[in-house]
């Protein structure tokens, strides 16, 4: 009786947490690409809305603040990236995907809960990071700016400003009841952001008092890096506060998400 041979099966291969996140990303912007309300938010809005602060600038009178178009334009546009293609895409992304029950399932797999977050976060991030490098390259050439004097300060500011519309989006997800209330909750961030952190009037032109308020708002510390990074005038003190601030709204939206996120449908 001859003796009997198995073929051992090969092991599964080994996923590590880069390769789990992309693959979730691969599948999100997939996903992105078939929702029109989604493409329309993140790659046409932030694109027209610089216009509108190029025609607002004309009133203002810039030189006495030490600014000029372009440095009020260019971080503007930035942050017109961040609201839009990252924050506003993102809150809609976590809300459809929980009450589609996607959350639920990628949670009894492989990924980790951070995991999950972030890889739902990379398309948005990546096409918003996209959008800011062409914006300032369109902004350099059409608003005819010099090379930034402290580009160190716009690259940090940038990168706080991706991570932190990200935690944001997930913070306010957690208080969205739906895919469609999903495209209001965003609407007081993004509307106390245009209109106090320094994108349509430069908190150098308010008063010192609201200024003062203005400054401690999510996206005001982005913009003043950004800009600081083109202009150069911004104090050791001032970026210190600036990173500060925005570490600040981080860990709080860090905190928020960790506290209250929820994973499952809201009933």
């Amino acid at each position: 009786m001859s003796a009997l041979t198995t073929t051992p099966r090969p092991a599964p291969a080994a996923t590590t947490a880069l390769s789990r996140m992309t693959a979730l990303a691969r599948a999100e912007l997939t996903l992105l690409g078939r929702t029109r309300g989604a493409l329309v938010a993140a790659l046409v809005v932030p694109l027209v809305m610089p216009f509108s602060v190029r025609s607002a600038a004309q009133e203002m009178d810039l030189a006495g603040a030490g600014l000029n178009t372009g440095t009020l334009v260019l971080p503007a546009a930035v942050g017109f990236s961040l609201l839009f293609a990252v924050y506003s895409v993102l809150v809609g992304t976590y809300v459809v995907r929980r009450e589609e029950l996607v959350l639920k399932r990628l949670r009894t797999g492989e990924l980790r809960d951070v995991e999950i977050l972030a890889g739902s976060a990379l398309p948005a991030a990546l096409t918003g990071l996209a959008q800011c490098l062409l914006l300032v390259a369109g902004c350099t050439v059409l608003l005819d700016l010099s090379a930034p004097s402290a580009p160190h300060l716009a690259v940090a500011g940038l990168l706080l400003g991706l991570v932190m519309c990200a935690a944001l989006a997930a913070a306010t997800a957690a208080v969205t009841r739906t895919g469609e209330s999903a495209q209001a909750t965003p609407m007081p961030l993004l509307l106390v952001s245009m209109m106090g952190s320094g994108m349509f009037f430069p908190l150098e032109l308010m008063p010192d008092r609201l200024a003062s308020v203005c400054e401690l708002l999510p996206l005001t510390p982005v913009i003043t890096l950004v800009r600081g990074g083109w202009t150069g005038d911004l104090s050791a003190y001032e970026a210190l506060g600036a990173l500060a601030t925005a570490m600040a709204w981080i860990v709080v939206a860090v905190f928020a998400v960790r506290r209250w996120f929820r994973w499952e449908p809201r009933r």
